[in-house]
Formats: C-alpha cells, sequence, structure tokens
C-alpha cells in the first residue's frame, strides 16, 4: 500500500531572538516556529508537526544547530 502525500501547507507560528551570531554576516539569530500540516490526495490530513528553525535576521540564511556534547 502506498500513500501520496499532495498538500503540505507551512505557516509561521513565532518568531523570537536567538542567543549568538551568524557565522556568515555577524547578524542576530533569529529562532523560527514553524507549523506543517500535510494532506492526502483525498484531502484527508494525516500529519501536523510544529518545527523550530533558525535564521538570521540580516542575510536571511538558514543556520543549522550543532551539538557536541562534552
Amino acid at each position: 500500500m502506498c500513500l501520496i502525500v499532495c498538500d503540505e501547507q507551512g505557516s509561521e507560528v513565532e518568531r523570537k531572538t536567538a542567543s549568538g551570531n551568524c557565522p556568515h554576516c555577524g547578524g542576530k539569530v533569529e529562532a523560527v516556529d514553524v507549523e506543517t500540516r500535510s494532506k492526502l490526495c483525498c484531502l484527508i490530513p494525516v500529519c501536523f508537526q510544529i518545527k523550530r528553525k533558525f535564521q538570521c535576521a540580516v542575510c536571511f540564511k538558514r543556520l543549522v544547530l550543532s551539538y557536541y556534547p562534552s
């Protein structure tokens, strides 16, 4: 059985400043919470997620959080 996701919508929930600076331009970093909803072809809602993404407030590049435990 194969399920095909036809429609995926995303909307911004919240935006706030995060600690640190952008490694590219030195600007402030923002944490953006994005809500995504996925639907099947028959328009049945399947998935609802909230993800946090980081981006620079000056150059708008997407930043990846690297965590190295000690």
